[in-house]
């Protein structure tokens, strides 16, 4: 899967719970006071939504694209061999 198949939803939704499951490996309480993505406020849930669209955007824009790779290599067959 790609940056650009993952909605920032299903980013923000995974890093609620993966942070939640975490938190008593680090001696926390639950991290947000909320155990499932559906007790969380909606304006937090839209908070942590707008925050992994900025990560999916900032993450998208550092990877570069594949077709910057290959033009640096002929295409089958075109390539010039020689000393």
């Amino acid at each position: 899967m790609s940056i650009k198949e993952v909605s920032p939803e299903q980013l923000a939704r995974l890093f609620h719970h993966y942070r939640e499951a975490l938190a008593p490996d680090f001696g926390c309480a639950a991290a947000s006071g909320f155990e499932s993505w559906g007790e969380v406020p909606p304006n937090e849930r839209g908070r942590m939504v707008a925050a992994a669209r900025l990560a999916l955007l900032e993450l998208d824009s550092a990877v570069p694209e594949p077709d910057c790779f290959q033009r640096y290599f002929a295409k089958p067959g075109e390539a010039e061999w020689g000393c």
